[in-house]
């Protein structure tokens, strides 16, 4: 079988360096390189990548071997149909490791061409470090690598205002690109760059923050051998991904025509605010995951999956989405119930096997953040506790119990809040008291929620029908 580089693949264009990424892990390549190579192929975009390796060691070698070139798999449903396709990504030109060569990094800054800088070097990889002092060779963090880019692009083009670029990090943390503008502000003061220099960095260049959604599980190990003979080709680097992408970037109105991305009917949202998108997603996606865990479990079902395709269970999940859920959601209609129904065509991927048990895991936390602020917004907007939430929670406390009708519930959290159900759990009183105990313990929730006029009567109501309702015969 060849391998797959590009003088074994056919007719392959190479186009003008835009784009420069910094990370060359298996979520970029499957969500924002695959989208680059879209653009390509359906605009006059006409752009390729660099990738920078933000780490001495990592896949940059193995990228080169196959000269950027990789296919990316797209498994699951969307809008409802079976999705399971692949697609050759051709706009990577390929790594560049700046612990072996700094200057060859550094001269990527006077290409003219360059206008982009997305990245991705985990939630960890924009921070500062008071350490790292030096910039005349490979600095520590990823910050340092981009401020010292972003100087010798200063030099390089005598401060020209034309030569700033957009700036799109990836990493999961709140506002990302304000984090990063702030990150590289610092290594200025730091550096003892001209303030001129600084100045360039904050009105030249555009610092966005962005929202990413795409589940990426990157190498298929299990099924590599039949995935490269359909292919045709020996790829070591194929990434597996969900066919649903969502990328919402905060920035200006000319983004949209620097990104043509509507003309290659990508989900991509340019916004003046992101955080009804980011909320959006804590509590539809992250929300009805967390929710349905103790719910399903104790009803005997073990993977997502399982939860769809069981009748009442899904139709349950729809009422608490649509009836529950989206209505608090400051967002239109037909944007939350778009994006509902997508989140339940990823939650059906026959693809992905889901288990309840590993989403189980911090589960307390995890419901303080995702679902609790519905409940109590829900509550305070239509006057009512939201029913299915409310029996999400009281699930969630039979659930830490720790057994359920005979069975071992997998409780995994950390050891104070097992502590605190265990001993909870075990005391002589009754089961309103012992919900009281639990609605109250601030540690837990933020807040007392015994104060909710309804809301421990509501949860002892629910436990008790999930009891009785669940118990084996």
């Amino acid at each position: 079988m060849k391998t797959l580089n590009r003088s074994n693949a056919s007719s392959l264009k190479e186009r003008p360096i835009k784009v420069l990424q910094f990370g060359e892990g298996n979520f970029l390549r499957g969500f924002a390189d695959w989208m680059f190579d879209i653009l390509n192929e359906k605009t006059a975009f006409d752009g390729d990548i660099q990738i920078v390796q933000p780490l001495k060691n990592g896949l940059g070698e193995m990228i080169n071997q196959q000269d950027g070139l990789y296919h990316v798999l797209l498994q699951g449903i969307l809008d409802g149909d079976t999705i399971n396709e692949s697609r050759l990504i051709s706009c990577v030109r390929g790594v560049i490791n700046p612990y072996d060569s700094w200057d060859n990094y550094l001269k990527l800054a006077e290409n003219p061409d360059l206008k982009f800088i997305i990245s991705n070097t985990t939630e960890a990889g924009i921070e500062f470090i008071a350490e790292d002092v030096v910039f005349e060779s490979t600095p520590i963090t990823f910050p340092a690598k981009l401020t010292a880019l972003l100087w010798k692009r200063y030099n390089f083009f005598n401060g020209s205002k034309e030569s700033g670029f957009v700036i799109i990090p990836c990493e999961l943390i709140d506002q990302n690109g304000k984090n990063l503008l702030n990150c590289v502000l610092q290594y200025c003061k730091l550096w003892k760059l001209p303030a001129a220099f600084a100045d360039w960095v904050v009105s030249s260049n555009v610092f966005c923050n962005t929202l990413v959604d795409r589940i990426v599980p990157g190498f298929p190990k299990d099924s590599i051998d039949v995935i490269q003979k359909t292919l045709g080709y020996t790829d070591n680097l194929v990434v597996k991904a969900e066919p649903f992408h969502l990328w919402v970037i905060e920035g200006p109105e000319e983004l949209k025509t620097l990104l043509p991305v509507d003309k290659a009917q990508l989900n991509v949202k340019f916004v003046d605010d992101l955080t009804p998108y980011r909320l959006r997603k804590v509590r539809i996606l992250n929300g009805a995951h967390t929710a349905m865990v103790p719910l399903a479990y104790l009803q005997g079902l073990r993977t997502v999956r399982e939860c769809l395709e069981d009748k009442e269970f899904n139709s349950l999940l729809n009422d608490l989405i649509f009836k529950e859920i989206t209505p608090t959601l400051n967002l239109p209609a037909e944007e939350l119930n778009q994006f509902a129904n997508d989140v339940l065509d990823r939650f059906r991927n026959p693809f992905v096997k889901h288990e309840l048990s590993s989403i189980a895991l911090n589960a307390i936390s995890k419901f303080k953040v995702r679902v609790l602020p519905t409940i109590i917004e829900h509550h305070a907007k239509f006057g009512k506790l939201p029913k299915n939430l409310t029996a999400s929670l009281a699930a969630l406390i039979l659930f830490y119990k720790g057994e359920f009708d005979g069975e071992k519930m997998p409780v995994q959290d950390d050891k104070d809040t097992v502590r605190f159900f265990d001993l909870t759990w075990s005391d002589e009183t009754s089961l309103s008291k012992k919900i009281n105990v639990i609605l109250s313990n601030q540690s837990l929730w933020d807040t007392d929620l015994s104060g909710i006029s309804g809301f421990a009567e509501a949860i002892e109501k629910e436990m008790e029908l999930i009891m009785t309702t669940n118990a084996k015969d």
